[in-house]
């Protein structure tokens, strides 16, 4: 007969694995989630030097158009002139400000992260 003692070492090694299967995809999740994060800094940095660089233009472009079509209107109401100029400009800001704030309600960061937790868990559902 099998003395009790016997299959111990069993369990116990059935315990090991799993802790180092645990382990091991906890590790593999963490990673993923660092890499996402180093992937998501980049992307948000490269977006704000983007974002910037175009304000600058942008706002060049705008005081360049306001002069030169001021310039040329010299002859016509310059107060009605500006005026316009400057509803249209805030017309393109709140369309701006409202394109920015869609986009950033729509972003889903950490994605792969957050779908490969979402597969271990059905896959652990599905097990039980």
């Amino acid at each position: 007969m099998e003395e009790p003692g016997e299959s111990t070492p069993g369990i116990f090694a059935s315990l090991g694995r799993l802790l180092k299967t645990v382990l091991a995809i906890a590790q593999n999740r963490l990673e993923l989630f660092l890499v996402e994060c180093q992937e998501e800094r980049w992307q948000f940095f490269n977006a704000l030097l983007l974002a910037g660089v175009a304000l600058i233009l942008a706002l060049m472009t705008l005081m360049t158009a306001t002069i030169t079509i001021v310039v040329v209107c010299i002859q016509a109401d310059r107060l009605g002139l500006v005026v316009a100029l400057m509803l249209v400009y805030l017309a393109a800001t709140i369309l701006a400000f409202w394109r920015l704030r869609s986009r950033l309600m729509k972003w889903e960061p950490f994605s792969a992260t957050l779908a490969e937790l979402k597969k271990d868990k059905t896959c652990l559902d599905e097990k039980n």
